[in-house]
């Protein structure tokens, strides 16, 4: 059977085993009352289960399991592996009981361990940006843990609103799998695509509105994949004959852009207003297009469409030097949130209407409504 084959295979028993999965997961989290309850800083209003991520790493596994030839990972294959299986376990724990900060951090930070030491994925080179080459290897270690623990955060915090993280998982796993597919990486090629599978199997009951949330498994496990992929697209595009010389670092960050930059901006309005990076707010790009209005489809769309947009451009971009992408990215995404920020939704006008006239208006506000009659305008019916 060929690569090809493989892949495909891959990518359809991860998307029908998640699709079968999740509805069987929904039940039981009803069944036990397994919730995610809303509260004063949730988008959602009624208690919604939070085991999605359970569905995705089942789909995942399954496929990637069965399909995947190992020889390009002989050496590392496990330790993936194990890292997943690492998330998967406190993540879950967290979905159901809810564990500390401190907790989950140590349990970030064992995964980026095995990344790192085990799965021996790490980057080692710069690429040109501001014209550093080959670093130390201590400056490697630690570059790469902080890479490790940034994206896996990344995706964990942007999961707001439904659909989002999902979402842009998605349109970074088909990116990276389809630059893997042309190199003929074919073992990072299955991964990108297998996980792509599974997380549209699960974006059939995350849109809007969602009947189940992934939870942190989800959302780290889509961290974990990602962070892998976009390190071993650093590492190996360099000989690529699509990219230019020392451009796969900016390409890299372009594909992950919005979650990455998101992340990085929120924490540091947090550490300057003397909070942890991990305190709960709602400064990020999702909480400022819901206060303009819009929808959770819209915004969803509007970001991984966005997502796809920042990929082609920094594409077009590379050949002024990694440097120079960088920065023009980070100035691209400063000033898209500072715009959007600064754009006043319109607000709506309503009429009070009082006294002798309620009864008329009430009537026919009521026989408006049943005809399916709409108004740019609000009226508020009021009995004095």
């Amino acid at each position: 059977m060929s690569e090809i084959q493989d892949l495909l295979l891959a990518a359809l028993i991860a998307l029908l085993v998640t699709a079968y999965t999740i509805p069987v997961i929904i039940r039981a989290a009803k069944w036990r009352k397994l919730y995610d309850h809303p509260n004063e800083r949730k988008v959602h209003t009624v208690p919604i289960p939070s085991l999605g991520g359970m569905g995705i790493f089942i789909g995942f596994m399954l496929g990637l399991l069965f399909m995947a030839d190992v020889t390009d990972a002989a050496n590392t294959f496990q330790f993936y592996i194990a890292a997943f299986l690492v998330i998967f376990i406190f993540g879950i724990k967290d979905d159901m009981l809810i564990i500390s900060p401190l907790k989950k951090f140590l349990g970030q930070l064992a995964v980026t361990m095995i990344i790192i030491v085990k799965a021996d994925i790490h980057i080692d080179h710069m690429h040109g940006f501001l014209g550093i080459l080959k670093i130390h290897p201590i400056a490697s270690f630690f570059l790469t843990a902080f890479t490790v623990l940034v994206i896996l955060n990344a995706f964990n915090l942007i999961d707001g609103i439904d659909g989002l993280a999902g979402s842009l998982g998605l349109v970074t796993s088909l990116a990276f799998g389809t630059f893997f597919l042309f190199m003929k990486d074919h073992f990072f090629a299955l991964m990108a695509f297998t996980f792509a599978s599974a997380l549209a199997g699960f974006l059939i009951y995350n849109f809007s509105p969602a009947k189940i949330f992934m939870g942190d498994t989800g959302a780290m496990l889509i961290g974990a994949v990602n962070s892998i992929l976009v390190i071993r697209f650093i590492e190996t595009a360099e000989g690529s004959p699509f990219l230019p010389s020392l451009s796969s670092a900016a390409m890299g960050f372009g594909m992950l852009l919005i979650p990455l930059m998101d992340t990085l901006r929120v924490f540091a309005i947090r550490l300057f207003n003397g909070r942890s990076p991990f305190s709960p707010d709602r400064n990020h790009i999702h909480h400022i297009l819901l206060d303009q209005g819009f929808s959770h489809t819209r915004i969803t769309i509007t970001l991984a469409f966005s997502q796809v947009a920042i990929i082609f451009i920094t594409y077009l971009m590379l050949p002024i030097g990694t440097t120079w992408v960088i920065f023009g990215q980070i100035l691209l995404f400063l000033l898209s949130v500072v715009l959007l920020s600064r754009y006043k939704k319109r607000p709506t006008a309503f009429t009070v209407i009082k006294g002798k006239d309620f009864k008329e208006a009430q009537s026919s506000f009521g026989l408006r409504r049943l005809a399916g009659l709409g108004s740019s305008k609000a009226t508020t019916v009021t009995e004095e």
